[in-house]
């Protein structure tokens, strides 16, 4: 099985359109406002006290829901984007915040009535709807983005830099239980964030997939545990659970000469190195031979800096920091697990078959 490496040409892509005036405010909205679309409201709302942008409206088929998020953000609600559009075409940007299967609907008519979009992860059900969707963006020249969070975490940000030659990574993604986001398995909707960083970081076809999971409370796969081999050699190790008794979220990965751990709740990195860190003192560990750093983090909300990205990109008609071609990429390598653990589950009779 063979998936690309990420282009790595950090030519800047601009997007037709004239560029919008960094003192006047853009008009957004949220489309479907479940558990996390509420976050994106919250975080327009507050971008909005400081003037940088104007929350137009939310959109949502249960009207009930919508009324309350419009009144507790200060904005109006709407029942369906052609609704919305009908009244205020002012709108420039939306977060798409509504079911997987839905995104393509939705981000298709708001990018043909000329808004640029945010879609949550995953980017779609299936490759056919990604590749429609990267068809529909640049066909209109839209700004559109894919909502991998963790991208935006401080703690990633700061260990870009310290990246030479991963060579094994363990990824622990564990969640407990709640009915959001039942629409997809567990690999789809937590372990895509660890295959999107890691993705990044490694740089490198992936050569073989091993796989195996089991649906536990739903469904869908609910914990799942994954061994990726690269071509560069590197080998990935993924456990994600939304049946956990505790929440974690933590990378870990060794390179020459360097462990490697982040804390993605606490946005926290250490570093451990035979001979240093260059740039960053160094702490005293157990073995004298080893040095341990901490590179500098500042802290932010991650919702928050990936917003503020998408909004740059509104506004400069810029290539987003993560493309469609990058939310394409991590859903090609999430459905082929899937897609293994099917086989896995078919060969010893239990779960998916």
């Amino acid at each position: 099985m063979h998936f690309p490496a990420r282009n790595c040409d950090n030519t800047e892509t601009f997007y037709s359109g004239a560029l919008l005036n960094h003192e006047l405010p853009i008009d957004v909205a949220v489309i479907g406002v479940g558990a996390f679309g509420r976050n994106h409201a919250r975080v327009y709302h507050q971008l909005q006290q400081a003037g940088n942008v104007r929350l137009v409206g939310i959109v949502d088929p249960d009207t009930q829901r919508a009324d309350a998020i419009a009144r507790e953000f200060s904005c109006k609600a709407f029942g369906s984007v052609d609704q919305m559009l009908m009244t205020h075409s002012e709108v420039q940007a939306a977060s798409v915040a509504v079911p997987t299967i839905l995104h393509l609907e939705v981000a298709r008519a708001l990018m043909e009535s000329g808004v640029d979009v945010l879609i949550e992860k995953p980017l779609a059900p299936t490759l056919r709807e990604a590749d429609e969707l990267i068809r529909l963006a640049r066909e209109h020249k839209r700004v559109a983005q894919v909502g991998h969070l963790e991208r935006f975490n401080p703690a990633v940000r700061a260990t870009l830099p310290l990246i030479t030659r991963p060579m094994f990574f363990e990824v622990h993604r564990l969640s407990v239980f709640s009915p959001r986001a039942l629409d997809v398995d567990v690999v789809l909707d937590l372990m895509i964030h660890d295959l999107d960083v890691v993705l990044t970081f490694v740089k490198s076809p992936v050569k073989e997939i091993r796989a195996v999971g089991l649906p536990i409370l739903s469904d869908k796969v609910d914990i799942a545990n994954v061994r990726i081999e690269f071509e560069s050699g590197c080998v990935a190790n993924f456990t994600a659970s939304r049946v956990s008794t505790e929440r974690v979220r933590k990378l870990r990965f060794f390179q020459p000469g360097q462990y490697i751990s982040v804390d993605y709740e606490r946005q926290d990195v250490l570093a451990f190195s035979v001979g240093g860190v260059a740039g960053m003192p160094a702490k005293p560990s157990v073995n004298p031979q080893i040095s341990m750093a901490k590179p500098a983090v500042t802290a932010e909300e991650p919702l928050l800096a990936e917003i503020k990205a998408f909004l740059q990109s509104v506004r400069n008609r810029s290539l987003p920091l993560v493309s469609l071609e990058d939310g394409r990429r991590a859903l090609e390598l999430g459905l082929a697990i899937l897609e293994e653990i099917g086989r896995h589950a078919g060969r010893i009779g239990v779960g998916k078959s």
